[in-house]
């Protein structure tokens, strides 16, 4: 999914790369210990490996409990070489019965960051 967001590609990077900057719009509260970090939504806690970062232009995480699944989200920082506008990549895994809601859960989630950044 690609989501036009109007920040420069650092002050993007640190919404979506550091637990306080996920702890805005992603979950209710993040942690984090070395490549390890722990997503709390009401109450309940799922852990993700950070799997790879690039600073400023991406950051992709496996979840714990699905290490042995090809399964990841990736949430890229992409910038058009002619405009200059910058766009957030998400690339996510969803069950096919699952993808709809998927979708506007992530519409939702971007709404929230969108409006943290000024954005909207």
């Amino acid at each position: 999914m690609e989501f036009p967001i109007q920040a420069s590609p650092s002050l993007l990077y640190q919404y979506i790369s550091t637990p306080s900057g996920l702890s805005e719009w992603y979950a209710d509260n993040v942690n984090s210990r070395g490549e390890f970090f722990t997503f709390i939504w009401e109450g309940s806690e799922e852990k993700a490996k950070l799997v790879s970062k690039k600073s400023d232009e991406r950051i992709k995480f496996k979840w714990v409990d699905e290490e042995d699944t090809p399964y990841f989200f990736e949430l890229r920082i992409q910038v058009d070489d002619i405009t200059k506008d910058v766009s957030l990549m998400i690339t996510d895994f969803a069950e096919e019965d699952e993808i709809e809601e998927g979708k506007m859960l992530w519409d939702n989630m971007i709404s929230d960051l969108k409006q943290i950044l000024g954005s909207v």
